[in-house]
């Protein structure tokens, strides 16, 4: 049984949130009163949730909207308080197919007149209740949320607007169970690796350089809010370089390309192309050509229609064969089994790829690879953290984007070791319900910038007393050249 208490006005109120609910009565005087009695029977630190009916100030605001509180005023001018974890409780309850606002909720001892609600509002208020304000003011050792149905359009649809109460406490339950002390286990390293940063400042270089619009192939990396970030300082993403206009300046993103895609853009004379791909995944496509050049057939372990595998098979689609899985390696069909290459894409899981490896150095006796690892230093550094610390951990959450191939990986390392993770976006993805528990492991996709870290941690901490602990297990120094045109 979750350990909250919610009050609301009275007792029609009480019936439209459902379980067990505390009846302050309206107005400043008994909303004071029943705080101060619940003052000293509830436990220090028991969550407490505010519910019920609140009158619009927006006048946007319609009948039956939830309004979530970021903060508690009150009429009599005393200190407003924050409440800092309403934007959790908003996407949970948005989760539930419910409208939500969120802004400060005021409490007024009676009806407002025109010209107060009016001053209110400009003041940045969107709601007003009759006692939410100085129920908290009496409980500044508890947790508090406050979420209220707009109910201003006569009785009937005010009755009806309770019915929006009705999913209310099942978000209530969750950021109850979630408002705890949670110890964080930050993993380091995460965040950019050098080609990741390598690639961004070469497309702000170009756009410093050559101006706006800079013309960037597919996704310089896979990082919804990199691609924002550098769109809204004049870049332009397309698929493919017929999209590029004459006399343009063109990116060919970090993933690498093909020689097909390579050609194409030397043919077009009045392009300046800047070639941003990753030096460890032109080292894939060297050691492909090399290959090729001792006639040897290779296998590309990787993931398909992934842009790195896309380039690397265009080297010589005839003589490259992909595996995806483990089971793949029996079925594959060769020319010479005694000259058999294999090479991998440099985002892959560690553990994964060396069962390949391994089935295919059976299959193969012969089989030859590169004398170091494909998959890049920073995959690596990132699985080993996550590895080290996932037994430490309740929850590993790992920030980046859904198509990043490497923070993928980190979310499988993550669960085979036994520990629960979830990938996330940004901080707006985090689920309350996930949350009950005290500890709590974040990292991030070498592709995801640092802020979206720092994101997660400050939401973490709205939810109560919270200890951060950098669990770092190597130090990385590389650095990449920049290509001639944006030195």
């Amino acid at each position: 049984m979750v350990d909250l208490t919610v009050f609301t006005a009275d007792r029609i109120q009480a019936g439209a949130i459902g379980g067990g609910v505390m009846v302050t009565g309206t107005g400043m005087e008994q909303a004071l009163t029943t705080g101060a009695r619940m003052k000293e029977t509830l436990a220090r630190g028991v969550p407490v949730a505010l519910s019920g009916v609140a009158h619009g100030l927006d006048p946007a605001l319609r009948s039956g909207e939830l309004v979530v509180a970021t903060e508690l005023r009150a009429t009599d001018g005393a200190a407003p308080r924050p409440l800092p974890s309403a934007a959790l409780v908003a996407r949970d309850l948005r989760r539930l197919g419910l409208a939500v606002r969120t802004g400060p909720l005021v409490s007024s001892p009676g009806p407002l007149s025109d010209e107060e609600a009016a001053r209110l509002w400009a003041g940045g208020a969107i709601a007003w209740d009759t006692e939410s304000a100085w129920v908290a003011r009496q409980l500044p050792d508890h947790p508090v949320a406050a979420v209220r149905v707009v109910a201003d359009t006569g009785e009937g649809q005010a009755m009806a607007a309770l019915g929006s109460l009705l999913g209310v406490r099942t978000s209530l339950e969750h950021w109850a169970r979630a408002s705890r002390s949670h110890d964080v286990l930050l993993a380091s390293p995460r965040s950019f690796c050098a080609g990741v940063e390598r690639a961004i400042e070469i497309v702000e270089r170009a756009l410093e350089r050559f101006g706006r619009p800079v013309y960037v192939r597919r996704q310089i990396v896979h990082n919804v809010h990199v691609v924002n970030d550098l769109e809204a300082k004049g870049a332009i993403f397309v698929a493919e370089l017929e999209e590029v206009p004459d006399g343009a300046t063109v990116v060919l993103a970090a993933h690498g390309v093909s020689p097909a895609v390579r050609a194409a853009a030397a043919e077009r004379h009045d392009l300046t192309v800047i070639d941003a791909t990753c030096p460890l995944v032109a080292k894939v496509h060297h050691e492909a050509r090399r290959y090729l050049a001792q006639d040897y057939h290779i296998v590309l372990v990787g993931h398909a229609e992934h842009e790195e595998v896309v380039g690397t098979l265009g080297e010589a689609p005839d003589r490259i064969q992909l595996v995806q899985r483990l089971e793949e390696v029996a079925d594959l069909v060769v020319a010479d089994e005694d000259r058999v290459a294999y090479l991998t894409q440099t985002t892959l899981s560690i553990d994964e790829t060396a069962e390949v490896i391994g089935a295919l150095r059976q299959r193969f006796p012969q089989l030859v690879g590169p004398t170091s690892h494909d998959i890049c230093y920073a995959t690596q550094n990132r699985q080993d953290a996550v590895r080290s610390m996932a037994h430490l951990c309740d929850l590993m959450l790992v920030v980046g984007s859904t198509n990043s191939s490497n923070t993928a990986r980190l979310v499988e390392v993550a669960r085979r070791a036994g520990c629960r993770a979830e990938l996330i976006e940004d901080a707006s993805e985090i689920h309350l319900s996930w949350l009950d528990v005290p500890r709590v492991g974040v990292t991030a996709g070498a592709s995801a910038p640092e802020a979206l870290v720092t994101e997660v941690i400050d939401t973490l901490m709205t939810l109560g007393p919270t200890t951060i602990t950098e669990h770092r297990t190597t130090e990385e120094t590389v650095q990449f050249s920049l290509p001639r045109q944006v030195r």
